[in-house]
């Protein structure tokens, strides 16, 4: 596993923030991002977990306060995350974890394993539902509606035995869904009484590690 590096987070710009220096497109590879958002958090422990601290540096923004510099000059959509590298910017969280653990050094993220590669992209694709079904069930029967997704989590992590991971050691495919596995954890027990982690022992498990 990574070591433990400790580090002084940039502040959180909001709408009345200059673009800090040095200007856009020097050389400097960036990560815009918030703290909070869950589809940041995944590129940012991607970048963290190759110990890339020093090669890319973070942006951060108040989610809900942006600058208005970011969409005339970074990027359109006004979307995080999203990566200045090479005289080009870069979105969207799966292909930045992917891009990130392909073009930079550190550990690699997936295995060479071509079963293993072909079942992470399976679970890449699941993630999108995964969040759509868990988040849409707040506002319903939580339990049952969030049931079915939990569960196809906890029978993928019972598809290889080398490990308490998805391809059984850590790779991006657990960078992937950890963000919302954790939050979801947290607003289902606060808010609605319901622990997604009983009778899924593997699940259990796995957020444990």
């Amino acid at each position: 596993m990574a070591s433990v590096v400790y580090e002084n987070l940039p502040p959180v710009l909001d709408s009345k923030s200059e673009q800090p220096p040095p200007p856009l497109f020097d050389g400097t590879t960036r990560l815009y991002m918030a703290y909070t958002c869950p589809f940041a958090q995944r590129v940012w422990i991607t970048r963290n977990y190759k110990g890339l601290q020093d090669e890319i540096k973070l942006v951060a923004f108040d989610l809900q306060d942006k600058p208005a510099w970011y969409k005339e000059k970074v990027y359109p959509s006004n979307k995080v995350p999203s990566l200045e590298h090479n005289g080009k910017i870069i979105g969207e969280s799966l292909d930045l974890i992917n891009y990130v653990d392909s073009n930079f050094e550190g550990p690699s993220l997936l295995p060479d394993d071509p079963e293993k590669r072909k079942f992470a992209e399976e679970l890449f694709s699941y993630s999108d539902t995964f969040i759509k079904d868990v988040s849409t069930s707040f506002k319903g029967d939580t339990a049952k509606e969030a049931g079915p997704a939990f569960d196809f989590l906890e029978k993928a992590l019972d598809k290889f035995d080398d490990g308490p991971f998805f391809l059984g050691q850590f790779s991006l495919v657990d960078i992937a869904y950890i963000p919302f596995v954790d939050g979801y954890q947290m607003i289902l027990s606060e808010g609605f009484k319901y622990d997604a982690t009983i009778g899924r022992p593997k699940l259990a498990a796995w957020i444990e590690q």
